[in-house]
C-alpha cells in the first residue's frame, strides 16, 4: 500500500469530518467519535476478512449472512454459558468459510457464485432454525452486550479491544510474513504460483476460513451493540465491507492493496453514514450509494490498468 494513497484517504476523511462540523457545529466531539467507532469496528472486522480474500482476486458475498447466523446461534445458545455460546457463533463462520474455501480452491467455482450460494443457503437455514426456536427468545449474554455497546474509561468503545488487535495482526501478516507475500503473488498471477510449486488451494482455503471467522466475530459485536438477534441483523454490512476495501486501494482483481487502506476506507464510510443519517437518508438509498461507489471505483481502476 503506497503511503501517498493512505495520506490521500486520511485527508478525505478529515474533510468529511470538517464538513460535518461546519454543517452542524458542535456535532464532532469525543462522544460522536466514540459512537462512530461502534459502527466502524464491526465494519472494519468484516472488511478485514474481505481484504484477505480480495487480495487473491476473490470476494465473499456470504459475510453478512454469516455474521447474522453467528449472532443468532450464539444468542439462542446463551443458556449454555458465554464460552459455549461464542463457540457456536464462531462455528458458523468456520463451517461456511470452509465450504467457501473448498468450493473456490478445490472445486474451482467462481468466488462470487460460490459465496453467493453459501450466503443464500445460510440465510435459508437460519429462517428454518428460527422457526423451530420461536418459543425460545434469543438472549444476548451480558458479556457480549458489554463488548458490543460498552465503553471503557474515557469513552473508548469496548469493541476496539477486538478490532485493534485484529488490525495489528493482519497488517503484520500482510507486510512481514511469507504468507502475506503469497497472497499478493496469488492475486497477481495464481497460475504462475501453481507452476512454481505453491499450493495455492491451501492458501485460498485458509483465506476463506479466516474471512468466515472474522465475519462471525463481527456478528457477535453487532448483536452486542443492538441487543437483539434479528434475521437481517448484519445485512447492511455487505456492500460497505466491499466498498471499504476498494476505497482503501485494494484491487478487485487481486495482487494490490492492504489492510491499512481498508481501515481508513471503513472510517470514511462510517463518517459518510453519519452524514446520511444527519440528512435523514433512508437505508435503501444508502445501499444504492454504496453500490455506486463500488461500480465507479471498479470502473476507474479498470481504465487505469488497461
Amino acid at each position: 500500500m503506497r503511503t501517498r494513497t493512505i495520506i490521500a484517504l486520511i485527508l478525505l476523511l478529515l474533510m468529511l469530518v470538517a464538513g460535518i462540523q461546519m454543517a452542524r457545529p458542535g456535532t464532532v466531539n469525543l462522544i460522536w467519535i466514540s459512537n462512530m467507532m461502534l459502527f466502524a469496528a464491526p465494519l472494519g472486522i468484516v472488511a478485514a476478512g474481505q481484504t484477505v480474500v480480495m487480495l487473491t482476486g476473490g470476494i465473499d458475498l456470504s459475510v453478512a449472512s454469516v455474521a447474522t447466523a453467528s449472532a443468532y446461534l450464539m444468542a439462542t445458545h446463551s443458556g449454555l454459558g458465554v464460552a459455549p455460546a461464542i463457540l457456536y457463533g464462531l462455528g458458523v463462520g468456520f463451517v461456511v468459510g470452509l465450504l467457501n474455501g473448498i468450493g473456490v480452491a478445490l472445486l474451482r467455482v467462481q468466488p462470487l457464485v460460490m459465496t453467493l450460494g453459501t450466503g443464500l443457503m445460510t440465510e435459508g437455514m437460519l429462517v428454518v432454525y428460527s422457526q423451530k426456536k420461536m418459543a425460545e427468545a434469543p438472549r444476548v449474554p451480558q458479556f457480549i452486550e458489554d463488548l458490543g455497546a460498552g465503553k471503557l474509561l474515557g469513552g473508548i468503545p469496548n469493541d476496539l479491544i477486538v478490532w485493534v488487535p485484529i488490525a495489528i495482526i493482519l497488517i503484520f501478516v500482510l507486510r512481514r510474513t511469507g504468507f502475506g507475500r503469497l497472497l499478493y503473488a496469488i492475486g497477481d498471477n495464481s497460475k504462475a504460483c501453481t507452476l512454481a510449486g505453491i499450493r495455492v488451494w491451501k492458501i485460498l482455503l485458509v483465506n476463506y476460513v479466516t474471512c468466515g471467522l472474522l465475519a462471525a466475530v463481527a456478528g457477535l459485536i453487532i448483536v452486542g451493540g443492538t441487543d437483539s438477534a434479528e434475521l437481517r441483523l448484519a445485512e447492511v454490512y455487505l456492500l460497505p465491507s466491499i466498498a471499504a476495501v476498494i476505497i482503501g486501494g485494494t484491487s478487485i482483481f487481486g495482487g494490490r492493496g492492504g489492510y491499512s487502506g481498508t481501515i481508513v476506507g471503513a472510517l470514511i464510510l462510517t463518517v459518510l453514514n453519519s452524514i446520511l443519517t444527519l440528512l435523514d437518508i433512508p437505508e435503501s438509498v444508502r445501499q444504492i450509494l454504496y453500490g455506486a461507489i463500488i461500480l465507479l471505483l471498479a470502473a476507474a481502476y479498470t481504465r487505469l490498468t488497461d
